[in-house]
């Protein structure tokens, strides 16, 4: 929709505007395919990287003038993860999301995709907030499927706020619900993420086997997942030393997430490359796997990933204690990450420049990579 006839449709009563009316259809309708890796539709879904704006204004329209409408807040939801997907970042829609009544049927959904896009911007603290109220009402409503998500996402912002134990529980309790439930594939998913919470606790061994686990659950057609397993394991077999093994994992999550060319995927396991290959002492191998990375973030619209990009840069300066260069880039990468309201990541660059800045040194490894680059 050009951005002529955009502004055009906004007359005082958008119900009685045929032209409006025709055009949210149009829009509604796409807006209701849902959108997973690995699955049909997901590649055509694409289309909202250029149409995003408009989209948006539609739905601010329409949640302003009907927002009883059950159909208004589905499409909201589905722009939402069409976005988290395809273009990630934030929507002005936020603020009307929150005040809708808590026993307004799309609340718990509109939610928990309105904390998916502060995931993708890493800011946590607003997802955690999000995450909690909807828990609370999972919980109320006895809504065991949707209380099964909330519980995952929420073990996943334990995992980067380094709360393990309490992620661990959580995650825990959605492997229970969703293995009651029969529901093998959302079983997978927050196996896999009980095992990004186990191996930082140093519990290597059983990271691998849920991770394993996982794999064992999937059907081929759920490659989405398979390739996440995979990388999981990757990183628990490096933390482990075992590094050929490590090696393989990655290989294979590459090669299937290559095959898909899901973007954001591809950076964390070519991140994940480049530390193997930094470990290996093949600084040129873990440039050019930074490049690759690179190439994913900008391909994906994701400025948080550039920012991860450039910290990845600044931790491989700081091995070569060239600490000028790590020091302006750890700047550059603590004001995109203050941009995007992504306080964990700024609080953690800042104890990198503070190693730099005191020259410290720790076996080789920065403590930044204990815990970053964890998953999609």
């Amino acid at each position: 929709m050009p951005a002529p006839i955009r502004d055009h449709l906004s007359p005082k009563d958008p119900m009685s505007a045929p032209l409006l009316c025709s055009t949210k259809e149009h829009y509604f309708t796409r807006l209701s395919v849902d959108v997973e890796p690995g699955k049909p539709g997901f590649d055509e879904a694409r289309w909202i990287t250029s149409e995003d704006v408009n989209v948006e204004h539609l739905l601010d329209v329409f949640t302003t003038t009907d927002p009883t409408s059950g159909g208004v807040w589905g499409a909201c939801a589905g722009f939402m993860e069409h976005l988290y997907w395809h273009k990630p970042r934030l929507v002005m829609l936020g603020p009307k999301i929150e005040v809708l009544p808590d026993d307004h049927p799309s609340k718990l959904e509109c939610f928990l995709h309105l904390s998916l896009l502060f995931r993708r911007v890493g800011n946590h603290m607003e997802r955690k907030r999000l995450l909690t109220h909807a828990l609370k009402l999972s919980r109320e409503r006895g809504d065991d499927r949707q209380l099964v998500r909330i519980l995952r996402e929420l073990s996943d912002v334990h995992l980067v706020r380094r709360r393990f134990k309490k992620g661990i529980r959580q995650a825990k309790e959605a492997v229970e619900i969703s293995e009651r439930l029969g529901d093998t594939v959302e079983q997978a998913r927050c196996l896999i993420n009980l095992a990004w919470l186990l191996h930082p606790d140093n519990q290597l061994d059983a990271a691998e086997g849920v991770a394993s686990r996982a794999i064992d659950l999937l059907e081929k057609d759920e490659q989405f997942l398979v390739c996440r397993s995979h990388h999981v394991l990757g990183v628990i077999y490096r933390c482990k030393g075992e590094i050929e093994k490590a090696i393989n994992h990655l290989t294979v999550a590459l090669r299937i997430a290559s095959s898909f060319n899901w973007p954001n995927l591809l950076f964390w396991i070519q991140f994940w490359l480049a530390v193997l290959s930094s470990d290996k002492g093949r600084p040129e191998d873990a440039h050019a796997h930074i490049e690759h990375a690179k190439l994913h973030a900008v391909n994906g619209n994701d400025t948080y990933l550039l920012a991860h990009e450039t910290w990845l840069q600044v931790v491989f300066l700081h091995r070569q204690h060239k600490l000028e260069e790590a020091k302006s880039g750890a700047l550059r990468a603590v004001d995109a990450f203050e941009r995007l309201g992504a306080v964990n990541d700024v609080r953690a660059i800042g104890e990198l420049l503070r190693q730099i800045d005191h020259d410290a040194r720790r076996d080789g490894r920065s403590g930044y990579l204990s815990w970053i680059g964890r998953r999609w």
